[in-house]
């Protein structure tokens, strides 16, 4: 009989473990997080940094690879989609699962409303651009933009670039909260890229936590200084952007 901890087991079964115990009793959203919490999310973004695509049997890709058993293209786009979802596991508290980005394909800028997430390159590179929405207009406000003539007001959000960097393997996790980083856009780096993605809790549109979509307005650019005010508007999902399935190949995860 496999013992219950120890060698015998996988990696991705001690990540999903730590994240249910981690994210089973978050902060509030605006509420300083306590002690436990704290201990409990390094122990996971430690467990995060160790584990590798080979722990998930994950094979990087070359540019002209197809993967194999991915969900029937989306009826209304044609052609492979440019980004693959793996799903591991999901409870109320998390889900966990592995996006794999073809090469020069991008997530497009999106939130993640009231949720934490833990982010950790398998293969390639991502360059991960993270902003914060801004409640409070600040001293170096910029004025408005002028709005497309089919903009509304209400679609705005003035926000802030909080960092733009790149990611491999080597690198330790990218971290979001629900107050901090919590938008970003993700871009696969010369080639193929994979990354393993908790999001705490999952999202579900029913509870207010639905995926929104935004883009940046003329006058700034994803490699402008960090902490620049910018301004993002609400959009409907990009056309050329959809997610797909495929299989997971790695070990199953019991909780």
């Amino acid at each position: 009989m496999m013992p219950a901890d120890g060698n015998m087991t996988s990696i991705v079964q001690r990540i999903a473990r730590q994240a249910l115990v981690t994210f089973r009793s978050p902060p509030r959203v605006g509420e300083e997080p306590g002690r436990s919490f704290l201990e409990n999310h390094s122990k996971l973004k430690s467990l995060m940094t160790e584990v590798r695509a080979a722990d998930l049997k994950l094979v990087p890709r070359r540019a002209d690879d197809s993967p194999a058993g991915v969900s029937p293209p989306h009826p209304y786009h044609h052609g492979a989609p440019p980004v693959t979802y793996m799903h591991i596991c999901e409870t109320d508290h998390f889900s966990m699962g592995v996006f794999l980005l073809k090469s020069g394909a991008s997530i497009p800028l999106h939130d993640h409303p009231g949720m934490h997430g833990v982010l950790k390159v398998m293969y390639g590179k991502v360059r991960i651009s993270c902003f914060d929405r801004l409640e409070r207009p600040t001293g170096g406000t910029q004025p408005a933009p002028s709005l497309p003539p089919a903009a509304q007001v209400g679609a705005l959000r003035r926000s802030v670039l909080r960092s733009t960097g790149e990611y491999t393997e080597e690198s330790g996790p990218c971290v979001l909260s629900p107050d901090r980083d919590n938008l970003h856009q993700i871009d696969a780096v010369d080639g193929p890229t994979a990354f393993m993605d908790i999001l705490a809790p999952p999202y579900d549109p029913d509870h207010g936590r639905d995926c929104h979509y935004y883009r940046l307005l003329p006058g700034a650019e994803l490699t402008d200084t960090e902490q620049k005010e910018v301004w993002l508007m609400k959009i409907s999902q990009p056309p050329d952007f959809w997610c797909g399935g495929e299989p997971y190949p790695g070990p199953e995860v019991c909780l």
